[in-house]
């Protein structure tokens, strides 16, 4: 297994990190166009991470406009192996109270506006996604978080919606009516991106709110879900310092990343041209350079 390196994909408060030394950002170019923002290379005892701000920092990119093949891309340029991401959610459920983290490990995919694959044009591939994120993080994380003490659920499914807008009454009553847990934006097809570039993917899911099911909270305001999320930046500061301490002593070796592009991709290799092998080189160039 090639040296681990471990991604950050997350939201404001976490590039403020205290502690990391070198820090630096680097623009990256992908052939998917331009990642979010550059990347913030640094590191903390020794270890090396990569981060980006999915919204960019300042918050300028709309849920929908996120070009998340540009960021996949551009954290397998750096030679990234995991990636954590850390995301603002509203619970569907009573007891997933605002502050509390979920690591999720399902996903239920409503979006409608966005590209969700590197695999759309002449090259054809269908990696599963019913193992969406990776048990060796997940692991990592909830030992992190159970180490400093900080409330989390382990396993749940996230509802990824379109947005920007927030739910209705009647989509918060139906998605917990399928028993999901909580619902945000931001996830897919950033998981699915993920699996396609075989980078092993974990989601730890911060509550910011209730979503507007609940009797109390009817109504989702941006000064609420802003104000909690601050209260969680230096939860999610503290957890990530303490994961990157720690990840590569949680093995992988059976995760469901690994070389999942082996059995996935369908075309003939005679019809698959030069042009999109190129395209596709940093997402599945070890197995379309085999095969050609």
């Amino acid at each position: 297994m090639k040296k681990r390196k471990l991604g950050i994909i997350g939201g404001s408060g976490l590039y403020k990190m205290e502690g990391f030394v070198s820090a630096k950002w680097k623009k990256i170019k992908t052939a998917w166009g331009n990642p979010s923002d550059e990347v913030l290379i640094a590191k903390l005892n020794k270890e090396e991470i990569y981060f980006i701000p999915r919204h960019s920092r300042g918050h300028k990119i709309n849920p929908s406009n996120i070009n998340f093949r540009a960021n996949i891309d551009a954290m397998k340029q750096l030679g990234v192996t995991d990636i954590i991401s850390v995301s603002a959610v509203g619970s569907l459920k009573k007891d997933l109270e605002p502050g509390k983290f979920i690591i999720v490990d399902q996903f239920i995919d409503r979006t409608f506006a966005r590209v969700k694959t590197f695999f759309d044009e002449e090259i054809v591939a269908h990696v599963s996604m019913a193992k969406p994120v990776s048990p060796g993080l997940s692991d990592c994380c909830e030992a992190a978080l159970k180490k400093l003490n900080i409330k989390n659920q382990r396993g749940g499914t996230y509802i990824v919606m379109e947005g920007p807008q927030f739910s209705t009454f009647a989509e918060s009553n139906l998605y917990r009516s399928w028993d999901a847990d909580v619902i945000g934006m931001t996830n897919m097809p950033e998981a699915k991106l993920a699996r396609e570039a075989e980078i092993r993917y974990c989601t730890v899911a911060m509550v910011t709110d209730y979503d507007c099911w609940h009797p109390d909270h009817d109504e989702v305001d941006v000064s609420m879900v802003i104000e909690t999320l601050m209260k969680n930046a230096a939860n999610a500061q503290n957890m990530i310092k303490e994961v990157i301490k720690t990840f590569k002593d949680f093995s992988v070796e059976k995760d469901p990343a690994n070389n999942c592009l082996d059995t996935a991709i369908i075309t003939d290799p005679k019809l698959r041209s030069k042009k999109m092998i190129k395209k596709l080189k940093n997402i599945a160039g070890r197995v379309l350079n085999e095969k050609n």
